[in-house]
């Protein structure tokens, strides 16, 4: 049986999630943070906040983990974010055409 226009594309789509390579979930954020030395420029009105620190954040069993990471740490999670917010469109345009195809298939057979 020769493949269909769906089933091409589909296995398109099976490729691009082979290819994308390591994925993370969660966010990235840039924050600027105070120490608390009463001393220190960050304590004045208005004050220079340290910074930036690159901060990670994900929800797992409910709560909230996040972790600082460095500078270099943080380039290489920005391609992982990239790559999961990539995989989860990839599996919405998967389960889009799956179900048009489905449905498609379940039209042409009989009822029993």
């Amino acid at each position: 049986m020769a493949a269909t226009r769906a089933d091409r594309h589909f296995a398109d789509l099976k490729r691009t999630v082979a290819d994308l390579g390591l994925v993370r979930p969660g966010g990235l954020v840039e924050r600027y943070m105070p120490c608390g030395r009463a001393s220190c420029k960050c304590m004045a009105d208005p004050p220079a906040l340290h910074g930036p620190y690159s901060q990670w954040s994900h929800k797992i069993r409910g709560k909230t983990v996040t972790r600082r990471l460095s500078k270099a740490q943080a380039v290489i999670c920005r391609e992982w974010l990239r790559n999961h917010r990539h995989l989860k469109a990839t599996i919405r345009k998967m389960e889009v055409l799956s179900l048009k195809e489905t449905d498609r298939i379940l039209r042409t057979m009989s009822d029993p």
